[in-house]
């Protein structure tokens, strides 16, 4: 990558506004019944497209997904404190922090959670076993600023190298050129990214690349939150995220970002043809795979999830021809 800054403006196609009930999808579980039967949590990447499924997905004629957003009240409640007294709990922000409160709810019996968003594969060893079903396709570019010093146009080398830090990219620290932005510890983005970017969670809380932050002052840095970007900064960005955005579908929290163009191909709706990209899943105990609602709601091609395509159109994410698949199972 040169300084040069590119003259291409960033072809970003607009999303079809399709509308979902009526405007945006509750952040939380709201009207009838207020406890659904399948209470999950997690990634934030998906929270919006699965708040929306929550909305039209039913089992006989009953909604019975409660999906609760990654950010905002500390706590949240997933069942009926009448019956379930102690399903009063942190709210989980992040797949990682998802998965871990469904295993602990699991592992304790108390029914509080019954699957997780993930926007990444993690397919280590667990207890319960957990099955991760995939029900959309994500990409994921970089977000800058209009005015940035970063080209809108970059190959992975070049990406991979402002991610290791090399002088010749971000400058010499500590006061580096450029500030190299991961989203939240616990991110599936950000776990995602790091795989795309080659390099591990363990190096990056153990300083190997000193450029990059988490933080923006003593603020973790939200995935999919534009307004942390100035012009001498760079983050990653669900794709899925910016359009519906864009579109007004979900909050609009880009601030001045824009997506850059990677490998000469720009992000597009849908992002079937984007080089980086991601199955998104939502996990559930292995043990339910042929239980209903599990089965009804997750689980084959005729699930109720599988059969909402135009539901995940409208939320930026483009069909997975291998939606409710159970074969990516942790040991």
């Amino acid at each position: 990558m040169n300084k040069k800054k590119t003259g291409l403006a960033l072809a970003v196609a607009a999303l079809a506004a399709i509308t979902v009930g009526s405007g945006l999808a509750a952040a939380d579980p709201a009207g009838p019944p207020q406890y659904r039967q399948l209470a999950g949590v997690g990634s934030d990447t998906t929270q919006d497209v699965m708040n929306g499924l929550a909305d039209v997905v039913t089992v006989n004629g009953q909604k019975v997904l409660g999906s609760y957003d990654a950010t905002g009240s500390a706590t949240i409640t997933t069942k009926n404190p009448a019956t379930s007294p102690n399903c009063t709990i942190p709210r989980p922000n992040g797949s990682g922090a998802g998965r871990s409160a469904l295993l602990t709810s699991l592992q304790s019996g108390n029914g509080c959670l019954d699957y997780s968003r993930s926007s990444s594969l993690s397919l280590g060893a667990a207890s319960p076993g957990l099955t991760y079903v995939p029900f959309a396709i994500d990409g994921v570019s970089y977000a800058i600023t209009p005015g940035s010093s970063i080209p809108r146009k970059l190959a992975m080398a070049d990406l991979k190298a402002i991610y290791h830090c090399d002088p010749n990219y971000v400058g010499a620290g500590p006061n580096y050129d450029l500030t190299v932005y991961l989203p939240q510890a616990g991110s599936g983005t950000r776990s995602f990214w790091e795989s795309q970017m080659g390099i591990t969670e363990t190096d990056v809380v153990a300083g190997v690349y000193p450029c990059i932050k988490d933080k923006k002052g003593t603020a973790p840095v939200q995935e999919h939150d534009g307004r942390v970007l100035d012009d001498k900064s760079i983050v990653p960005f669900s794709i899925a995220q910016y359009q519906a955005q864009s579109s007004q579908t979900i909050a609009d929290l880009r601030g001045r970002a824009i997506l850059g163009t990677i490998e000469g191909v720009a992000p597009t709706v849908l992002n079937t043809g984007f080089g980086v990209k991601r199955d998104v899943y939502n996990v559930i105990p292995t043990s339910k795979v042929t239980t209903s609602p599990w089965s009804d709601v997750f689980v084959g091609p005729d699930s109720g999830i599988c059969k909402q395509s135009a539901v995940i159109n409208t939320y930026g994410f483009a069909t997975n021809p291998n939606c409710g698949d159970i074969t990516k199972q942790t040991p």
